[in-house]
């Protein structure tokens, strides 16, 4: 089979689509509104697991001497007193004020560790976006495709990855223990407790750093199938840009539009001039003058070529006076737009021209 060569570089992904450019700014922006950003979901629950037991590592001893308050008083004093809605009252409120005391410091750190954790992902972010209803989402056969696509494999991977990483660190721990584990039928129930204790906060502690190992490689992750995602090809760059920028041939079709209503409105008015300035062939300018209205002589039509051989039919069809002062028709419409009045340093020329209009006309302005 004959290879097809080009006699000049061809950009293939002109072609094909395909994505090999880095995502613009407003592509960034418009996926970040959308709440697509590289963020991990494993990295502020293992942060949030390993502050727990470190926590319960450091106030363990007095969230146990609370818990044992409570208990004593619930048994001793609580069980003594009368049940009337006063002393009710007072139960269920001092338990609560107890249980806060427990649990308060767990749920302030695990709230602070999380705002904290997707602020350093995202930064500040708020969007519905990912909580709209959208009808292809029940599309069966992409959501078949969801489920066996690479993603759902590599998460499939990481669950059972820290499955099998947790068993062997708990493994790892109970074997360490063995000698005491035999010994615990000859221990009491606190010392028993308290070993139970002291491993299980082990064991915590251990599978949040090894949860957060893998938090950080799943963000890397993240980032490196969120970029992939966001890519572009220079055909989505190119489209973008006309975008932003405007078609090219849209704006050209609108300068034109704007072009030749201008034009009509300028013939609609160019009945109303006092006499037209010519080239004689290449330039035409029509000038009005109303003393009542006017503070000096205004252009109201101008043309080059095809258009002031238009004005020249025009006045001579309404029967303007046509002037050819070629200087004064150049300056007029190079220095003069449509609607402008005459400048200063043009009036002499112009006032010239009009006296004798209005000389022929047997008019006097």
């Amino acid at each position: 089979m004959k290879r097809i060569q080009f006699a000049y570089p061809v950009d293939l992904q002109y072609f094909n689509g395909e994505k090999t450019e880095k995502a613009t700014p407003k592509k960034r922006d418009d996926a970040r509104k959308k709440g697509q950003v590289a963020k991990s979901s494993d990295l502020s629950p293992a942060i949030a697991l390993t502050a727990f037991f470190v926590l319960l590592l450091m106030t363990g001893s007095s969230m146990l001497e609370t818990f044992q308050g409570i208990m004593r008083e619930s048994l001793v004093t609580y069980s003594g007193l009368q049940l009337t809605p006063d002393n009710l009252r007072f139960i269920v409120t001092h338990l609560i004020f107890e249980a806060v005391k427990i649990v308060a410091p767990v749920m302030a750190v695990s709230f602070l560790i999380a705002l904290i954790v997707n602020y350093m992902q995202v930064g500040w972010l708020f969007t519905t976006k990912p909580l709209e209803l959208k009808l292809e989402k029940l599309d069966p056969i992409k959501g078949a495709k969801k489920l066996f696509s690479l993603r759902s494999i590599v998460e499939l991977f990481k669950s059972l990855l820290k499955i099998s990483a947790g068993i062997f660190i708990a493994y790892l721990i109970l074997w360490d223990a063995k000698e005491e584990l035999v010994q615990l039928s000859l221990l009491s129930l606190g010392a028993v407790l308290t070993f139970a204790a002291g491993k299980v906060v082990k064991l915590g502690v251990y599978i949040g750093l090894l949860l957060f190992i893998f938090a950080i490689l799943d963000y890397i992750y993240q980032r490196y199938e969120h970029e992939k995602n966001l890519r572009m090809s220079k055909q989505d760059i190119k489209d973008e840009h006309k975008q932003a920028e405007g078609d090219p041939l849209i704006k050209g079709k609108i300068r034109e539009r704007q072009r030749s209503m201008a034009v009509r409105r300028m013939m609609q008015d160019l009945p109303k001039a006092d006499v037209i300035i010519t080239n004689p062939t290449h330039f035409a300018v029509a000038i009005r003058y109303d003393a009542n209205d006017m503070s000096a002589p205004t252009v109201i039509a101008k043309g080059q070529d095809y258009l002031a051989l238009k004005i020249r039919e025009v006045a001579k069809k309404h029967r303007i006076i046509t002037m050819e002062n070629k200087p004064l028709a150049r300056a007029l419409y190079s220095q003069v737009e449509i609607g402008q009045q005459i400048p200063e340093e043009l009036f002499k020329a112009v006032a010239e021209v009009l006296a004798y209009v209005y000389k022929l006309q047997g008019k006097v302005k």
